[in-house]
């Protein structure tokens, strides 16, 4: 059972401002080394050309746990991470780390770029507070699992950046940390190194805390079991529910305007909408899973000298294409006042759940050439108890036979 012996970091009230003037902010510096001397400094109240990088988070972390930090650019997710790491110092409340703390935060960053990789690994080990005898019976994992044996004597200012981040992730991991801070460096990764990383985190889990960050959000479901999604340097959501912060995270993209890329002024869009199955008054119309997908577009025709073919593609919360419904094959007629509204629906839809989004293409069906082509012209949620990241939830039937 969890004590308060097990809790490795505890942030309490946490804030940082910046200035967004340097001249201004060295005036600043100034003054506050001034307020601090005679004891006057007002550490919670914001100056002109100041903001909130921070402000007044507080979470626990056990051993064990794994916290995703989300949010988007400009949230104040690196930011934290600096002042867990000790880089930067807070304005106001306090954090507390307990144990070694093992940090990927900035590619290269703690690296002598003139050293060679193997002296970098035993500066890097000394800082972490390793013997030298500690850090000389891990060297050879440490090499093994950055895949560097060849280039291990190589000054790291040669290195590439998938290297950098092979390099510090191995030394960072393998030194096994109580605590360990992740930030964005592991996209750099090809494919196969991240999977590797992944493993290595399950397996030091148990005895560590991990701080991720990542705009990956099927990276930050496989391995984080509580969440911290940040906007403007404020707590909006913060738990166990990860899915439930997730969700949130993709719903503040849900309400931007459609992007038109072409038109040749033939026709335009004037309304589209998925047609809301639950009627739950969520942000986003919502469609359960096995249901029917209904879209309504409404049209202006300028000219009526040709036939429209559609190409609707639906796109998942990572915009990648994961469907395209069928195009018309039936002869359309739009109204005298050059008005055209279709429906277009989908019976059984078996997307899994999550957030979606709609592109649009049009061609004339004589020549082929573009009308019209549009991104993400709506969004839409579907529904479903089963959290899952694979793009489809197939119905399946399980019969039991007894073999004989």
């Amino acid at each position: 059972m969890s004590n308060d012996k097990d809790i490795l970091v505890k942030v309490e009230n946490l804030s940082k401002k910046f200035c967004k003037d340097l001249k201004t902010s060295l005036w600043y510096g100034v003054k506050d080394l001034a307020s601090g001397i005679v004891g006057n400094k007002n550490e919670r109240e914001l100056r002109p050309k100041e903001f909130w990088a921070l402000k007044d988070i507080s979470f626990q972390l056990r051993r064990g746990e794994c916290l995703g930090l989300i949010g988007h650019n400009g949230a104040g997710k690196s930011t934290l991470l600096k002042v867990l790491n000790g880089l930067i110092n807070p304005d106001a409340g306090k954090a507390s780390i307990k144990g070694r703390v093992g940090a990927l935060i900035e590619l290269g960053a703690g690296f002598n770029p003139i050293l060679s990789g193997k002296e970098n690994i035993y500066n890097n080990g000394a800082i972490l507070g390793f013997s030298k005898t500690e850090i000389d019976e891990k060297l050879e994992d440490i090499i093994s699992f950055a895949e560097l044996e060849e280039f291990i004597d190589m000054p790291v200012q040669h290195y590439s950046s998938g290297m950098k981040v092979r390099l510090g992730f191995a030394v960072a991991a393998q030194m096994e940390p109580d605590v360990f801070l992740i930030d964005e460096v592991l996209a750099v990764g090809d494919l196969g190194f991240v999977l590797k990383c992944f493993k290595t985190i399950d397996k030091i889990l148990p005895h560590t805390a991990v701080i991720f960050v990542s705009h990956n959000m099927p990276m930050v479901a496989r391995i984080c079991t509580h969440i911290l999604l940040m906007e403007k340097g404020k707590v909006i959501s913060e738990g166990e529910d990860v899915a439930g912060a997730i969700d949130k995270y993709y719903t503040r993209f849900s309400q931007n305007e459609a992007n038109l890329i072409f038109t040749d002024d033939r026709m335009e869009l004037l309304e589209a909408e998925v047609l809301d199955q639950l009627g739950n008054n969520s942000l986003l119309p919502q469609v359960a899973w096995d249901g029917e997908l209904k879209l309504r577009l409404w049209f202006k025709v300028h000219q009526k000298d040709f036939q429209p073919v559609f190409a609707i593609s639906i796109f998942d919360k990572e915009q990648r294409p994961v469907a395209i419904l069928e195009r018309n094959t039936a002869v359309l007629e739009w109204t005298e006042g050059g008005y055209l509204e279709l429906i277009i629906s989908h019976a059984h839809l078996m997307l899994s759940k999550g957030i979606y989004s709609m592109n649009l293409g049009v061609v004339d069906s004589s020549s082929g050439s573009p009308l019209l082509r549009m991104n993400n012209i709506v969004n839409f949620q579907v529904i479903h108890d089963q959290e899952i990241w694979q793009p489809f939830l197939l119905k399946a039937k399980y019969d039991a036979t007894s073999g004989l």
